[in-house]
């Protein structure tokens, strides 16, 4: 393998590290089970924002829909067919707010597989007024700033788990902001610094042909999104993968355009993922037996594969860094 090649992936690396995306290149495996992403098809993706004031109060709307008539919730709603996520959030806050907004980082990215998205955004308020019962519409009855302590009618408790997440990262934010790169994708899916850690020495996986890259798996409308990274590890080293846990860690950046219906509606999420022994043994008592020593990581047995020892140290030190302390964007499967 060319030395060029193996420092120019350490380079991608690091890119993406940087919150930057990666050059489009055809999926690595699932691409035959999986789809292009068409919006409001196949696909469906959900913007919503977390906007705090001065007070520390938090922007909410009051529900028009007849299933959750006068209920509150945080601005959210579709994104629309030709929109980039960005734009969706800007729109669905003015509509159902008032407000003209400024994303500030994605918080958190909880998914259903591929036919099922939210993006969930940290925002600040840069003009417009709050909108009141007299400019009431379908899209919302009115708008208001909520202490989070007095008693609201919520539609759902599950923004309660948002809304903490937007408080956390004001407080101290634990990975740099991260908002959607306008580069477009056909597919949903998942592309993998996949990562294996000894003794502070950290080998990457990659495929290849036709020059060594980090792999992409098309997301399965059956699973998780992030089942893509199973995927490749069953198909690079079968015989490990029942005694290794294959862990998404989260994502670095991800990369949307969405200009083009049925052909650039995808998403590829750029994600670390850690792979760890999972070797438990116990003796006839039940007592859990000390795994033997492993001296790196388990062997490739499809030759489509390689391990790549990161040889820059600052590299190395950051991808332990983020595995250690997760400091990237956290992506959560509802499955």
């Amino acid at each position: 393998m060319e030395v060029k090649s193996l420092a120019q992936v350490e380079a991608q690396v690091e890119n993406l590290l940087g919150g930057l995306g990666c050059e489009v290149l055809p999926c690595d495996i699932g691409l035959e089970q999986s789809k292009p992403a068409s919006l409001r098809n196949n696909v469906t993706y959900i913007v919503c924002a977390v906007i705090f004031n001065d007070k520390d109060e938090v922007l909410m709307v009051q529900e028009a829909k007849q299933d959750c008539y006068k209920k509150w919730y945080l601005p959210a709603g579709r994104v629309e067919v030709g929109e980039s996520l960005e734009e969706a959030l800007l729109r669905e806050v003015k509509e159902e707010a008032g407000f003209e907004c400024q994303p500030i980082t994605l918080l958190l990215i909880q998914e259903q597989g591929p036919q099922w998205i939210r993006f969930i955004f940290l925002a600040k308020i840069t003009g417009g007024s709050i909108k009141t019962l007299l400019s009431a519409d379908q899209d919302s009855l009115q708008a208001a700033w909520w202490d989070r302590c007095s008693p609201l009618p919520l539609r759902g408790r599950d923004i309660l788990r948002l809304i903490d997440f937007g408080v956390k990262y004001r407080g101290e934010a634990w990975h740099p902001a991260i908002l959607p790169l306008n580069e477009s994708w056909r597919h949903v899916a998942q592309r993998l610094v996949l990562i294996f850690s000894q003794d502070h020495n950290v080998w990457i996986l990659l495929v290849k042909d036709p020059k060594p890259h980090i792999p992409t798996a098309a997301a399965l409308k059956t699973h998780a999104i992030t089942w893509g990274a199973n995927m490749v590890v069953q198909d690079a080293m079968p015989s490990a993968y029942y005694e290794h846990n294959v862990n998404t860690l989260g994502v670095f950046s991800l990369q949307h355009d969405g200009r083009q219906h049925g052909k650039t509606d995808g998403v590829c999420f750029n994600t670390l993922v850690a792979l760890q022994p999972d070797r438990v043994e116990r003796d006839e008592d039940g007592l859990r037996i000390p795994p033997l020593p492993v001296q790196g990581p388990p062997p490739v047995e499809n030759p489509r594969y390689i391990w790549h020892k990161v040889l820059t140290p600052g590299l190395r030190d950051k991808l332990l860094e983020k595995s250690q302390n997760t400091s990237i964007l956290p992506m959560h499967s509802l499955y």
